[in-house]
């Protein structure tokens, strides 16, 4: 039996549809199926990005001639606001739709209310179908959108033991060219790229988003400087075809609410152990990406440094999100405890990644 007052199946689809939007960009996942009066479906569509028709107005944008939606199932509850598009709620009332159907309520504070308004144009409203799914695919914007700041990801890659780097210092080629690529699709999935003058210094990153073959992925995240030093004017960031944003010494709560303001909703964070343990300590950490590889390096060169704890007891605690096999290396994403969202299943697959990809 479908579930969800028999729009079960009709919202797991435009899950489905929200899936191919993109990651990027401030805005939600979000997808539409339209159905007729018998519940048959005759139209889909999804957000596409930012300043694109959202999901309600592309699904009806693709109408067949001559057939009248009767009900919209909706990921999100339609938005109710103008910006760089029109309210979605004033779109499905003048495309004559008589119920929608929503999983997820909208937590902007701009852009919420849209419920009421079709209910005060007679629609019949239906909230929270498969809702716990939905908030699960919308974790990361549903948590940024609630409080105000972005979904914040720190990245490192280390050896078993915990080390980052060599004795002398030499850090590169910790993991192999699998999970490399990797962390590259992690970047193209960051509205911005964080990380301290000292690791500018001492490594001189180019923090760009590439492919296998080193070609710059379609979207670029911002990257974003920390630290009382300027970046050298030779530097590869200087070059970075996002720009570059030299946010000097600061507090970094006020950093990630400028970030918040910009509309970079989703910030990755690469940097040494300062930085890392910054992050850590100040409590802006929502996700782990760790790449351990199978070496030990022994020595001081640790990814993460003193976080001010003194006792077992108050040790920061984290769940398992997702754990991959990546060539000789394992991909491991952890959340604070009490975070949910989407959990992969585990799978150790490898996948085929040219010798050249980093």
């Amino acid at each position: 039996m479908d579930v969800g007052g028999g729009y079960g199946t009709a919202m797991r689809r435009a899950l489905e549809l929200a899936a191919h939007g993109p990651l990027t960009g401030g805005n939600p996942r979000v997808g539409c199926v339209l159905l007729d009066a018998g519940g048959g479906v005759i139209a889909e569509g999804w957000h596409r990005g930012a300043g694109t028709p959202h999901a309600e107005v592309d699904a009806l944008s693709r109408l067949p001639a001559g057939l009248a939606p009767h009900t919209a199932v909706v990921t999100l509850e339609p938005c109710n606001h103008i910006g760089r598009t029109g309210p979605c709620a004033e779109a499905l009332i003048a495309a004559g739709v008589q119920r929608v159907v929503y999983a997820v309520a909208d937590p902007g504070a701009a852009s919420s209310g849209g419920a009421d308004r079709l209910r005060a144009a007679g629609v019949e409203v239906v909230p929270g179908v498969l809702a716990d799914e939905t908030e699960a695919f919308l974790h990361p914007w549903l948590t940024a959108t609630r409080r105000g700041r972005p979904w914040v990801t720190l990245k490192w890659a280390a050896a078993l033991d915990g080390r980052v780097a060599a004795a002398d210092g030499t850090s590169q080629w910790i993991t192999g060219p699998a999970a490399r690529l990797d962390g590259h699709r992690l970047r193209g999935e960051s509205d911005a790229i964080v990380t301290g003058t000292g690791t500018v210094l001492a490594d001189d990153p180019s923090l760009t988003a590439r492919d296998a073959e080193g070609v710059l992925l379609p979207h670029q995240p911002v990257p974003v400087v920390v630290g009382a030093r300027p970046v050298p004017s030779n530097a590869a960031l200087r070059r970075h075809p996002a720009g570059l944003v030299e946010a000097g010494p600061r507090p970094l709560a006020g950093l990630l609410d400028d970030l918040w303001r910009l509309g970079l909703a989703r910030v990755l964070v690469e940097a040494g152990p300062v930085l890392t343990s910054a992050f850590l300590r100040a409590g802006l950490v929502d996700e782990l990406a760790v790449y351990v590889a199978p070496k030990l390096l022994g020595g001081p060169g640790l990814a993460v440094g003193d976080l001010g704890i003194a006792t077992i007891g108050d040790a920061l605690d984290l769940d398992l999100h997702d754990v991959r096999r990546l060539g000789p290396d394992l991909a491991l994403s952890f959340r604070f405890q009490g975070q949910t969202g989407v959990r992969m299943q585990y799978g150790l697959e490898e996948p085929a990644v040219p010798e050249n990809g980093r």
